[in-house]
This record gives structure tokens, C-alpha cells and sequence, in this order.
């Protein structure tokens, strides 16, 4: 599956805009939610082909986003990369058992996140 269109999910705009400049430098087109809810309704109205999640957001959080995205009949064969900065081994297996593809912790390094998205 080729990857075009990214849902980058985070309710800090500054790591908003560092992602969004680093994908459509890289040629992606970026759709942005603020939190858990938002990107739920783009996922299901935009259908991209791949959701950066973070975890720590008001609302919703990345976990119960994930689990609701992964889940649901329309969304379910998006890939999710959990992009956060929960480090602990705990949370990492927890993102991925809510559905989620991959885990990254942050700061995360652009030119991992670009390796993993291509792959």
C-alpha cells in the first residue's frame, strides 16, 4: 500500500507543525486533528492512509483512539504509528494492543518516522 494522505493526531501545535513540515517535505499529504475525538472524524471522513497517534491528549486519548480507529468497520485497515512520549515498555505493548502498527517515542527522529512509513 502506498502511503499519500497522513492523519497526524497531537494536541500540541507545535509538534503539529514539526510533523506536518517534515511529511510534506517528504512529498505526504497532511491532514492535522487536535485530539482523540477530531481524529476519529477525519479518519472516517478524509480515510488516509496512514494515522500518527499520540497518546497524552484532553479527551479521548491516543489509546482509546486507536482502540475506537482499529475497531471500526471504515478505519480498520489504517495503519496507526503511536508517536508519543510515553517511553515505558508498559506503554508501548499497551498502543500496540489497541490496534496500533508501530511505536515511537519522542522527540521522534524524522528520519526513522520516514523509514517506517515507507516501509
Amino acid at each position: 500500500m502506498t502511503i499519500k494522505k497522513i492523519l497526524v493526531v497531537d494536541d500540541s501545535p507545535t509538534e503539529r507543525h514539526v510533523m506536518k513540515t517534515l511529511l510534506t517535505g517528504s512529498g505526504y499529504e497532511v491532514i492535522t486533528a487536535e485530539s482523540g475525538e477530531e481524529a476519529i472524524a477525519k479518519a472516517k471522513s478524509e480515510l488516509p492512509d496512514l494515522v500518527l497517534m499520540d497518546i497524552v491528549m484532553p479527551g479521548l486519548n491516543g489509546y482509546q483512539a486507536t482502540r475506537t480507529l482499529s475497531r471500526d468497520q471504515v478505519t480498520r485497515n489504517i495503519p496507526i504509528i503511536v508517536c508519543t512520549t510515553k517511553g515505558q515498555e508498559t506503554d508501548r505493548i499497551w498502543g500496540l494492543r489497541q490496534g496500533a502498527h508501530d511505536y515511537l517515542v519522542k522527540p521522534v527522529n524524522g528520519q526513522e518516522l520516514l523509514a517506517k512509513i515507507a516501509a
